[in-house]
């Protein structure tokens, strides 16, 4: 029996255990020496924020699981519970961890360099005077004590809030016994308070929580307070819309959100010095219990410590900035079609700049000659500029339809608002097929050439979203290939006319073909392997975790065939286990950017052949989403897209290695210095733009 059962529960829980290990690869980030200062805050922030993501979709769901009393996951009777068991304990060392690197290694070597988060008991008179005046002054007039009694429940508690337990002593002006109270602080202000400059290059902070505590009193005139506690809760956050339930998907999400911020509790943050009774008391307003508590030693609200890294302006403690290369193929004379009308062009974004994306959706846009644009969206951000364009198309008379995904995961508003303005615009707006996302990212562009019609397309592994642009490595590939474009009409017409699947030229869709072909894909290889030919598969993914998958990639890798993958987060398999997955490679590569591109390399007997996609190997992605495969016909791109692979194949610097015990290790090869998002930068990056 191979080490991964389709039934075993082993690979549910693997997969939750690999999420949060992940999180423990950026947060090493925030240790590193090499990198510099103010980015080693932000990685710890991001390994915050990634760990409130975790509590509000993934344990939510495992307690939802749980509250159902769901069946045993397999004959053994291991359950959900267990899981959640096994998820707390990691979840109680990376807390840890978090608040170590902060406290012991981030304060002290900020404060080396004039940058200071000043703590209460470190106040000057002087600093004191001006805090007690901006309690006054900025924060007094709008916070809202709110006494506990039965005139006064307990309030609800807005999602990650930063709040306050108070324990009084004395009588009111009503003369009612003081009991406790809570204090909420409010949402629109920073949680980041810079004093005034204490001189060049020098930064004092002083962080929200601290002001309130240190003036609390003073809420409570003639009461006596005898301790203030930080709290904050993290609820359910995933929308639960019932596709075939419902007779407006766009009423339905709208109505969703609303609630979303008061969803079901999963976690309660306290300071460390909280009392137990004090814990206990919150844990029973929120139907939590004692696994779900988490003492902190700092602000509960880690995350919003990052305020200081926009704060400050020292070129010295970030990372130097970067012009984003343009390909050669765009600096020729001639508008964007005409170059695509040359020949595919790749981008390699952020090495690449976005910009030559959002200008082929505006010239789109202009031109008379173009009588329709389509485009799926699951994220673009807000203000954007190819919404501007897709607007001005739609006013100018052209068909535009736009396939929007409503329940892209937090951008849910956003993508409804974005929907209306397209709406009111005059585009045709879609929310794609009743239960599957449209996760699919592409523009197909129709335009009159003489007498005839062509298509040029764009498709992309990324969102159409400039600042995620500049953060995550992703592809994009542009072209005027015949069979490309019908491929793309045929996706955008079954999506908008909800017809059958047609037959594809060069494309493959899940949730269609997509798995199979995968499948098909790896056991050619296999059979190359078995017969005696070299046979060899290369990977570029953000998780791993469909069975099917994992379990022909073990037997692949039983047949000889030399598997490396890189796998930025989720990993179900497990590499290096002696007859089982012996030829299997798997590393993760974390560095300044997030790697989100999905590349597929497969060597075909010596006719390479490469994959670019939207879709991580996963049940979703293969099953549950409407996601887009596409060839890289052209040798000259295809041999970059491998030459770009075995860069990061080579990386010693940024690259964490799998071991068959599901641990990871650094590579931290420092005499041999190989970076491949560094090299990237170096080769594509700082080109000038046209």
């Amino acid at each position: 029996m191979t080490p991964v059962d389709l039934k075993d529960p082993a690979l549910y829980l693997n997969r939750e255990l690999s999420a949060l290990a992940f999180n423990q690869r950026v947060l090493e980030q925030a240790k590193d020496e090499a990198l510099p200062l103010l980015e080693r805050l932000r990685f710890m922030c991001i390994s915050s924020t990634n760990l409130d993501e975790f509590f509000e979709v993934r344990v939510a769901g495992l307690k939802q699981r749980a509250e159902l009393k769901a069946a045993p996951l397999s004959a053994d009777d291991k359950t959900v519970v267990d899981v959640l068991d096994a998820v707390r304990k990691d979840v109680v060392d990376l807390v840890r961890d978090q608040y170590q690197v902060l406290n012991e290694l981030l304060i002290p070597a900020l404060a080396e360099r004039n940058i200071r988060i000043i703590k209460r008991d470190s106040w000057t008179p002087v600093q004191d005077a001006w805090l007690r005046h901006y309690f006054h002054e900025e924060l007094a007039p709008i916070l809202s004590p709110l006494g506990l009694d039965p005139a006064h429940p307990f309030p609800r508690v807005l999602n990650k809030s930063l709040n306050f337990i108070v324990q009084l002593e004395g009588k009111d002006a009503f003369g009612r016994q003081g009991g406790m109270a809570i204090v909420q602080a409010p949402r629109a202000l920073s949680r980041v308070i810079a004093l005034p400059r204490a001189g060049r290059g020098a930064y004092d902070f002083v962080l929200l929580s601290s002001v309130i505590h240190a003036y609390v009193d003073e809420l409570f005139p003639g009461m006596r307070v005898l301790g203030c506690y930080q709290f904050r809760v993290t609820r359910n956050s995933d929308l639960s819309v019932e596709d075939e339930e419902v007779d407006d998907i766009l009423r339905a999400v709208q109505g969703e959100l609303a609630s979303r911020r008061y969803g079901d509790a999963v976690r309660l943050e306290v300071s460390s010095e909280c009392p137990q009774e004090t814990a206990a008391f919150l844990l029973r307003r929120f139907g939590l219990g004692p696994d779900d508590l988490y003492a902190v030693n700092g602000p509960v609200n880690l995350n919003r410590i990052g305020e200081i890294y926009d704060r400050i302006e020292r070129i010295d403690l970030k990372f130097p900035a970067f012009v984003p290369g343009i390909p050669r193929a765009l600096l020729q004379p001639g508008d964007i079609f005409a170059a695509i009308r040359r020949g595919d062009i790749l981008l390699h974004h952020p090495f690449e700049s976005f910009l030559p994306v959002a200008e082929f959706i505006a010239t789109a846009a202009a031109d008379p000659q173009v009588l329709a644009i389509k485009q799926t969206i699951y994220r673009v951000g807000p203000e954007s500029a190819i919404i501007d364009a897709l607007v001005a198309a739609a006013q100018a008379g052209k068909e535009v339809a736009v396939v929007i995904e409503l329940r892209a995961r937090f951008d849910e508003a956003a993508n409804i608002a974005m929907a209306n303005r397209l709406q009111e615009a005059g585009a045709h707006v879609m929310y794609g097929v009743v239960g599957y996302k449209t996760h699919a990212k592409m523009v197909l562009v129709v335009r009159r050439e003489g007498t005839m019609l062509r298509r040029y397309v764009h498709l992309g592994t990324g969102n159409y979203h400039p600042r995620t642009a500049m953060a995550y490595t992703d592809y994009g590939l542009f072209s005027a290939d015949p069979e490309v474009g019908a491929d793309v009409h045929h996706i955008f017409q079954q999506l908008t006319s909800l017809g059958a699947p047609t037959h594809l030229q060069r494309l493959i869709q899940s949730p269609f073909a997509l798995h199979a072909h995968i499948i098909n894909l790896i056991q050619r290889e296999q059979a190359a392997a078995e017969a005696g030919r070299p046979a060899h598969i290369i990977a570029k993914i953000n998780a791993l975790t469909e069975p099917e998958v994992i379990q022909a990639l073990y037997r692949a890798s039983q047949a000889g065939v030399r598997i490396q993958l890189i796998v930025r987060g989720m990993c179900c398999l497990r590499p290096g286990i002696k007859g089982v997955s012996d030829n299997i490679q798997v590393r993760s590569v974390v560095g300044r950017f997030l790697e989100h591109s999905r590349v597929y390399y497969f060597r075909n007997n010596g006719k390479k052949e490469i994959y670019l996609a939207s879709a991580d190997w996963m049940e979703r992605n293969f099953f549950r989403r409407l996601e887009v495969c596409f060839p890289i016909a052209q040798p000259r791109l295809r041999d970059r897209i491998l030459r770009d692979l075995k860069r990061y194949l080579k990386d010693n610097q940024r690259a964490w290695i799998l071991y068959a015990d599901g641990s990871y290790r650094h590579t931290h090869a420092r005499k041999r210095l190989h970076d491949a998002q560094a090299q990237l930068l170096a080769l594509l990056g700082n080109r000038p733009n046209p």
